[in-house]
């Protein structure tokens, strides 16, 4: 080694060493404390428009193991959920898997996007069992969750649908595998509009599975047509193997759930994601944008669109 890149090297080393030394633990600011109500709910415009759902459970505190008893008791149950369009507001009424008949509950697993099998604890949710307000886009939709002296409140807006013009498979990159797939899609991004998306995939009859990152906007695409190639999600226990990684498989039939969404969502899922792949030691801690006041969590109106396709090329 030349003795200046040795000098170099050195050097780093040495200014390595000191910055760790001087460095002080940091802890976030509330790592125990009340439990707060936390919030993930949903309305939906679009190929298939759904009534408003929510979740409502506690937090728990930061360093705590969780096991299948405490996140069932986590369920806020007999809780005042209410939604409002600005014309009409309707009660959702609380429905848990357990207490209803295993037909129905599989069907209202794959409405909320969960396996009741696959899980090993009672999920509870609040639904508009009627029906009478389903998603619209261009709508706002306020909510409101009341339990004992707590309030959250949440607003949300379906923004207009940005729909794919184009989806196909092409070969794998890289070493030529006829048994994997890539997805290449076309979006003709609107000029002039901050548009927000999201998306997950399907395989066969399975559940929807988010990507390991859901999210974007069309800050570096504004009015653009844009090709790009759109991963295959993942479910979270797989195992991650590099060789097939966001490929599809030929033969299978696979389905892209394409959303739009507004701003205040895509600050929750993108803050929230990019908390979860930042781990490690030198990770910098990351506060999530939640979209709820009085609480935690997300109320989430989506304009979505679904494609199915036989993966082949």
């Amino acid at each position: 080694m030349h003795p200046t890149a040795i000098l170099r090297y050195l050097f780093a080393a040495a200014a390595l060493a000191t910055a760790f030394a001087c460095e002080e633990e940091f802890i976030p600011p509330v790592v125990s404390g009340t439990d707060q109500l936390v919030v993930e709910g949903y309305i939906e415009a679009g190929d298939v428009p759904t009534p408003p759902y929510v979740l409502v459970t506690r937090s728990f505190p930061f360093f705590n193991e969780l096991s299948q008893d405490q996140l069932s008791n986590a369920f806020v149950h007999d809780a005042t959920v209410t939604v409002s369009d600005g014309t009409l507001t309707v009660v959702l009424t609380e429905i848990c898997l357990d207490d209803i008949p295993p037909a129905v509950r599989d069907q209202l697993g794959a409405f909320i996007g969960v396996s009741p099998d696959s899980i090993g604890f009672n999920i509870c949710v609040y639904l508009d069992t009627s029906f009478s307000m389903l998603g619209e886009a261009g709508k706002t939709y306020t909510l409101t969750v009341a339990t004992g002296s707590e309030t959250v409140t949440a607003t949300t807006t379906i923004p207009d649908p940005v729909p794919l013009d184009t989806l196909y498979f092409t070969a794998s990159p890289g070493q030529i595998n006829d048994t994997l797939a890539q997805l290449l899609v076309r979006l003709n991004d609107p000029p002039g509009v901050h548009n927000y998306y999201r998306y997950f995939t399907r395989t066969n009859d399975g559940f929807f599975d988010r990507p390991f990152t859901s999210v974007t906007d069309d800050r570096l695409f504004d009015g653009q047509q844009f090709l790009f190639p759109l991963t295959k999600a993942e479910p979270a226990n797989a195992d991650f193997d590099f060789n097939t990684f966001g490929l599809y498989r030929v033969g299978d039939e696979t389905t892209i759930k394409w959303m739009n969404i507004d701003k205040a969502q895509f600050d929750f899922w993108n803050s929230l994601e990019f908390s979860r792949s930042n781990q490690g030691p030198f990770s910098s801690y990351t506060r999530v944008s939640h979209t709820v006041s009085g609480g935690l969590g997300v109320w989430a109106g989506i304009s979505a669109r679904y494609y199915t396709l036989r993966v082949q090329y």
